[in-house]
């Protein structure tokens, strides 16, 4: 860094910072564990030599634990982006009302889990279904490691219920797929050329309102040579709202790239599962029991009403120590949960 040509290339630079401040930060982790742990060790011996320290030692433990528990967590995110914000886009299967409302659902839980984490939530564009729950919806989630996180959890959720829909009370089983990428900054560059873009303004709609304006501000944007769509109609500001859309755009054109070159090193490393009806990531059975399982790592839940409202941290830590350690595909599941 103290090269005269260190800033000559910004993203170079930016690059070493960012690795500096994550090892500055791992130093600084090191240090207070260690600190913990010494503490720990004096209470221990003042408890044995009979001081009342036990409530200390407690709580002394009990700080030990989560930072343990945080230092993991930060040890199995060391991908390239898992630092970064997430861009999350939720779209329901075939089944109508069921599968809008099944979305509309998860859009719920995540952004409880996102409120119990502290990550700043925003959304980008939201279409309501015409009954219940939504079509389509799509929202970013800012913080450290959002999108590392929010990784574990791309895929096919399926849900099993008795249906509130249905007059006859009979049980349906509805899908929702889950994507994610990673937000890039501005000074990424992605050259995308201005003749393969389309772009359509449009007036938006939303629950109620609620998350969007509605004015003819809003932006859709089409990838014309590979037919990715994106779009904004948070912002009051068409200007603002193009924008977004591009950089949700990037996002998704980087991640197209990327799966093209893992597809040319599965023989490799193994092929990556598709994100497709069938091949369901975790099932969340109300009906005719209640628990809800992931497929890839066998972690179950009883607690339906605990993990819809956002306490879903167990299944995210047992699949990045299980992707970590090498394990995950030992634990897929072969049966239904039904």
């Amino acid at each position: 860094m103290a090269a005269a040509n260190f800033w000559d290339n910004q993203a170079d630079a930016q690059k070493t910072l960012q690795r500096q401040r994550r090892l500055a930060e791992d130093i600084d982790l090191g240090a207070s564990l260690a600190k913990k742990a010494d503490d720990i060790g004096v209470l221990l011996e003042w408890a044995r030599g009979g001081e009342d320290v036990l409530a200390d030692l407690a709580r002394a433990l009990d700080a030990l634990d989560v930072q343990v528990e945080a230092a993991e967590t930060k040890k199995m995110l060391s991908g390239e982006h898992d630092l970064a914000n997430a861009i999350i886009t939720i779209h329901p299967g075939a089944g109508g009302v069921e599968s809008q409302d099944w979305a509309e659902m998860l859009l719920r839980m995540y952004l409880k889990w996102a409120e119990r984490r502290g990550f700043k939530r925003e959304m980008l564009e939201y279409q309501p279904g015409e009954e219940a729950g939504l079509k389509s919806v799509t929202f970013t989630l800012s913080g450290e490691y959002a999108f590392g996180l929010m990784a574990a959890e791309a895929g096919v959720h399926r849900l099993v219920r008795i249906s509130p829909f249905d007059q006859a009370a009979r049980r349906h089983t509805s899908f929702a797929s889950l994507y994610v990428w990673p937000e890039f900054d501005d000074d990424i560059e992605i050259d995308i050329p201005e003749k393969d873009l389309r772009i359509d303004t449009f007036r938006s709609s939303g629950a109620g309102g609620q998350h969007v304006n509605v004015t003819d501000s809003a932006v859709r944007i089409t990838h014309l040579p590979t037919g990715i769509v994106t779009s904004c109609q948070n912002e009051r500001s068409q200007h603002k709202n193009k924008d977004v859309a591009m950089k949700v755009l990037k996002a998704k054109l980087y991640d197209l790239k990327e799966k093209e070159q893992q597809d040319k090193l599965s023989q490799i490393g193994g092929a990556k599962k598709e994100i497709a009806f069938g091949s369901q990531i975790r099932s969340y059975v109300l009906q005719p029991y209640q628990m809800i399982k992931d497929h890839r790592t066998k972690y179950s839940e009883g607690q339906v009403e605990k993990v819809l409202n956002g306490d879903i941290d167990a299944f995210i830590k047992t699949y990045l120590m299980q992707k970590a350690t090498g394990t995950l595909g030992q634990a897929a599941a072969d049966e239904d949960d039904d």
